[in-house]
């Protein structure tokens, strides 16, 4: 039997597809993470998933701090396009390298400290993004997605929560310099939305259960101010 061939049929195109396509390769960060913890890009995966549902039906999306954008097409799944920005020049390029026509988006240097994204977005996600940045500059970031958006758009943000940090590798800790608790995420994005929704996640799974024990927060703002 040639090597090539499988012996059920119905997973013939998987093989085709990989000589045709080649293999799929992980992104810069997922690809650490599958190495070191692989539980870990379920959970990553799980926050885009949560993403894409919340936003599904959205036409023009701004993803904010995209990084090697790996989850990124689960919520190309959803909306009619996404803009995806990071400050890093290395992970944009490597992104564009690595695109699908197929999964097809734009992906762009910007540092949202310096202003918002042109485009009238109707949404925008920013994924373990917020805790990276310092304090005093957390509300010109929040205020630059919003500026960003069209009046009746909608922001989610992301970040591990500041309870879970007792059990952040070291690593994480190093860049983790603003995390919050419900309260404090609440707060920072009631300044920029009349209506702030939180949710909370613990492992792969998005409830409304105790924020204390919440390992990430999301959370959801609509009508800008």
């Amino acid at each position: 039997m040639d090597i090539q061939t499988t012996r059920e049929p119905q997973y013939q195109a998987h093989v085709t597809l990989s000589e045709t396509k080649g293999l799929t390769q992980l992104g810069l960060r997922a690809n650490a993470t599958w190495y070191e913890d692989p539980r870990r890009l379920l959970f990553v995966l799980a926050r885009y998933k949560f993403v894409s549902k919340m936003l599904t039906g959205k036409q023009n999306v701004l993803e904010v701090g995209c990084g090697d954008a790996f989850g990124t097409r689960i919520v190309l799944q959803e909306v009619g396009a996404i803009c995806a920005v990071d400050f890093d020049r290395l992970f944009v390029n490597h992104v564009n390298e690595q695109m699908e026509e197929k999964w097809k988006f734009d992906c762009r240097v910007h540092d949202m400290l310096s202003g918002p994204v042109e485009g009238g977005f109707d949404a925008a996600y920013s994924l373990d993004v917020i805790e990276h940045i310092p304090q005093e500059d957390e509300q010109r970031f929040i205020s630059n997605i919003a500026r960003s958006l069209d009046p009746n758009g909608v922001l989610i943000i992301g970040s591990p929560s500041i309870q879970s940090q007792a059990y952040a590798s070291e690593g994480s800790k190093a860049g983790h310099i603003n995390c919050k608790d419900h309260k404090g995420l609440k707060e920072l994005m009631l300044k920029y939305f009349h209506n702030v929704f939180i949710f909370s996640m613990n492992d792969e799974v998005v409830h409304t259960g105790f924020y204390p024990m919440a390992h990430y927060l999301f959370a959801m703002g609509a009508g800008r101010k």
